[in-house]
């Protein structure tokens, strides 16, 4: 895994924070009183004295000056004009997705534009900030993803701070998101092979994170926000959410509730607290969707399978079951051997202990020890799976067993925010 060209020294942990929930009742857009954000200056190695209560003054102009000190020519300052002229005025043609954050256009900047910056299509993120947590998402992409560079992290290329617009200019991800990919009807189902390379890029950005001098907890890990290069190399996004992990003798960090409802470890959800792995547990739900096919939350099935870590717990330690949840779409074309290690992984990382999860360095190491299996399930005869396999693909002999294992411990209460 490659370093980062330099080392990553965090700003405040208040300024990356997306907390506070007294300080944003009076938050009206991103104008709050100074008042409001009179505390807590920390002294930094190497950057400005910088807090939110500089950051979050009513003055944009301030703003974007203490932005461009602290990160020189590492990050562009972009007007909205400019931003406006690469989309066509964010024209709806050029839109790559939407959700609770606002939109993403596609752009294309020429070599004109701004000295050094090369001619590339770029996305542009144009936050809405209507609501509670939108500039303050903002500020905790700038800020971090303006210090933290790794070839699994998408690479921000500038912001606009600009009155009350509040924008960010990414690299563009040609094969979009992951997301997209598993569950889009219209798109082509990912081989086994692209499916592992996937797992293994996004495992390397988590574990870049969590493995930082300030170890970042990224804190909405899901197929949504990873996305895509040419090459299908995953790269993880958004950050909005992202918060400084605990330091010293602190085992964990207390903060609100914020990500995705499935995807959310446990733990976290029933008390707040926040560590790395939190980030497994998300991890594994993705390693569930990459080996089923299927959300991790989805209302459209029968109530017993709408969970997919309920759904799928009695299957994943037993190759003979297994095979029972295992993507139909792969028709086969999986490694038997492969997909059971896989499995057992997942159990791992999904498990309701967080100390029984294993760490990222030994999730990329199981991961890229099964590139090399060759033993696929069509020519190892498992495939079909059964010849009165039921709609979902697993069978009734399978549902029987799996009836004789027990209920599992079901998910806790949905989340005070989800993120879409």
């Amino acid at each position: 895994m490659r370093e980062s060209s330099k080392p990553w020294r965090p700003f405040t942990s208040n300024c990356c924070s997306v907390e506070d929930q007294t300080i944003f009742g009076n938050f009206s857009k991103c104008r709050p009183s100074r008042s409001d954000f009179s505390k807590d200056i920390a002294e930094l190695p190497s950057f400005r004295r910088l807090s939110f209560s500089d950051l979050s003054r009513s003055s944009s102009t301030r703003i974007t000056e203490d932005l461009a000190q602290s990160f020189g020519g590492d990050l562009y300052d972009f007007q909205v004009s400019e931003l406006r002229a690469i989309t066509h005025n964010f024209s709806s043609n050029f839109l790559l997705g939407e959700g609770g954050f606002g939109t993403v256009h596609k752009g294309y900047i020429d070599e004109n534009l701004r000295q050094g910056l090369k001619a590339q299509a770029v996305a542009v993120k144009l936050l809405d900030i209507e609501g509670l947590q939108g500039h303050r998402e903002w500020l905790a992409e700038v800020i971090f993803l303006g210090q933290l560079r790794h070839p699994n992290l998408v690479k921000l290329i500038g912001y606009c701070c600009e009155d009350e617009q509040r924008l960010l200019v990414y690299e563009f991800m040609p094969r979009g998101s992951l997301e997209n990919h598993l569950f889009k009807r219209i798109s082509i189902s990912l081989p086994w092979g692209t499916r592992l390379k996937i797992a293994i890029g996004a495992a390397k950005g988590l574990a870049f994170l969590h493995g930082a001098e300030k170890p970042v907890i990224y804190r909405d890990f899901k197929t949504s926000n990873i996305l895509l290069d040419s090459d299908f190399t995953a790269k993880l996004s958004d950050f909005g959410l992202a918060k400084m992990g605990p330091e010293g003798s602190n085992t964990h960090v207390t903060t609100r509730v914020m990500g995705t409802y499935g995807y959310a470890a446990p733990e976290y959800v029933s008390t707040g607290h926040l560590t790395t792995k939190s980030d497994v547990y998300s991890f594994g739900v993705v390693l569930l969707e990459l080996l089923t096919g299927r959300r991790s939350m989805d209302k459209s099935r029968p109530k017993s399978e709408q969970n997919l870590v309920d759904w799928s717990k009695p299957y994943l330690r037993s190759s003979r079951r297994l095979r029972y949840i295992m993507d139909p779409r792969f028709s086969g074309q999986y490694s038997v051997k492969g997909a059971k290690e896989m499995a057992v992984l997942t159990s791992k990382c999904i498990s309701l202990n967080p100390k029984d999860r294993p760490r990222m360095p030994a999730v990329i190491e199981t991961l890229e020890s099964l590139q090399n299996f060759k033993d696929m399930a069509v020519s190892c005869g498992q495939w079909p799976v059964s010849p009165k396999s039921t709609k979902n693909g697993v069978s009734p002999k399978a549902v029987r067993s799996e009836s004789r294992y027990g209920s599992y411990r079901k998910s806790s209460p949905v989340a005070p925010k989800q993120k879409a």
